[in-house]
């Protein structure tokens, strides 16, 4: 497919939009941040029909909200494209192929026990994703970082997610704070809304949204407090009318009203990302309800991590296993798949609501110049919280044992050398010198990665 030009201000076809939405969800490896990743290649840079500029805006925002937040990027942007329709479509179509996969995976499970062909299964496409990750560091941060206050915020943040284990929302909210301090002392470092210069010319930073949006701004991108008081009263509904009906017919004992409730409270904590809630409700889930064993909950992270979508689906996998186990007067199998779903719509169902409430009002914020120097050094911090993942990603990657040692009061994360994963490192080397040397591009990168480790399955290498 050839790229959209940036002076075209046709409305974007919707079918096409469904087929990319399609292919985003299909190659949303690698958490976050290579989901991200694969979202700023697609949208941003092959079909360009959305400017880096309203693309970082759209994340920034995203990154304040709790849950997935490239599940809610796509259904910001896709809303941005579609009104709700295309909102909702990019979000199901985000979440569905890994839905799918888990629920088969943990059919498999139960079945069968814990399958280790997964992982080596998925061995290249994590090479990949380590690639596409690198990729979008270099990427983002060229366009982001514009000078060395940005530079040094984030430098700051990865320092202080990575070795002192700073909680995500006060590494974003002392990145706004210092975006607008930097506002109101008047220091050009962090004046929002300048073009981003450079090689690729003034017309760089302008994708087919921000044409058309030039002509004049949607009706359904302008805020209306009667639509969002509509919006709220329905998704309320769709989000935690469930949890009602569970309750007045089943009572609260029953288990599936407590996947309800639980996970309705988990979707509204989920500050930080998948990693930052996981303990937490692996702690519960264990300790407190029972539902499965200690080991099981790492087998469910590893599942999900080998499977394409947000990594907080491995909550689906909890429900799974905890109405599989009690599931009352229902085949066991049939529980488990209803528990299952129920934890899934509940977890994700909040995230719509998010998006479709608030970013009308993001959108007509983003030529206040105070909110613009808080997301300026906002989007520079997010580039460290990418590099955060990125690393984190690698050691995991390439080094089957990491361990956390403390000292100074850093979280030091040091992998032991002796566990290295030769068939990882040696693949992730080959997806660098294929997207960076070779530049066959990320589909190809992806094809390759995999088909290098089924290679290496078939004769026997282990992961």
């Amino acid at each position: 497919m050839h790229a959209t030009s940036p002076n075209d201000v046709t409305e974007i076809p919707f079918k096409d939009a469904v087929r990319v939405w399609a292919r985003v969800a299909a190659l949303s490896f690698g958490g976050p941040a290579g989901q991200i990743a694969v979202m700023h290649r697609i949208l941003v840079d092959e079909k360009r029909w959305i400017s880096e500029r309203r693309f970082l805006h759209a994340l920034n925002y995203c990154m304040l909200l709790p849950g997935p937040e490239a599940q809610q990027l796509a259904i910001y942007i896709g809303w941005l494209m579609h009104k709700i329709r295309g909102g909702l479509v990019a979000g199901t179509l985000f979440v569905l192929p890994g839905f799918v996969a888990l629920m088969i995976l943990s059919w498999f499970y139960v079945v069968y026990g814990s399958v280790p062909a997964v992982a080596a299964m998925f061995l290249g496409l994590k090479a990949a994703v380590l690639a596409i990750v690198l990729e979008a560091v270099i990427r983002v941060g060229r366009r982001a970082l514009k000078n060395g206050a940005t530079i040094a915020v984030a430098a700051v943040a990865f320092v202080g997610l990575f070795l002192f284990a700073v909680p995500f929302p006060l590494v974003i909210l002392g990145a706004a704070l210092i975006g607008f301090a930097g506002h109101v002392l008047r220091l050009r470092a962090f004046a929002g809304g300048g073009r981003h210069g450079g090689k690729d010319g003034p017309d760089a930073d302008v994708g087919v949204i921000d044409s058309i949006f030039a002509r004049g701004i949607p009706q359904h991108v302008k805020p209306s407090s009667r639509r969002a008081l509509a919006l709220l009263v329905v998704f309320l509904i769709l989000w935690l009318g469930p949890l009602a009906v569970l309750f007045g017919t089943l009572g609260g004992d029953s288990v599936f009203t407590q996947i309800a409730a639980f996970f309705s409270k988990m979707a509204v904590v989920t500050f930080g990302g998948a990693y930052a809630v996981l303990s937490y409700v692996a702690q519960q889930a264990v300790e407190n309800f029972g539902w499965l064993r200690p080991h099981e909950m790492i087998d469910g992270l590893g599942m999900a991590e080998t499977t394409p979508g947000p990594l907080v689906i491995v909550l689906q996998f909890v429900g799974f296993l905890a109405a599989h186990r009690n599931p009352g007067t229902l085949d066991p199998m049939l529980a488990a798949a209803l528990g299952a779903c129920l934890t899934t719509w509940v977890t994700f169902t909040p995230c719509f609501l998010w998006i479709f409430l608030g970013a009308p009002y993001v959108e007509s914020l983003r030529r206040v110049t105070a909110l613009n120097a808080a997301l300026s050094a906002i989007t520079a911090a997010v580039v460290g919280v990418i590099l955060n993942l990125a690393v984190w990603f690698a050691l995991h990657t390439v080094f089957a044992t990491v361990t956390e040692t403390h000292v100074l009061g850093m979280t030091l994360q040091l992998p032991e050398i002796s566990t290295v994963r030769l068939p990882s490192l040696l693949l992730s080397l080959g997806a660098v010198i294929a997207l960076f040397v070779l530049r066959i591009g990320m589909v190809w990168t992806f094809v390759a990665a995999t088909a290098a480790g089924l290679l290496l399955f078939a004769f026997g290498i282990n992961p």
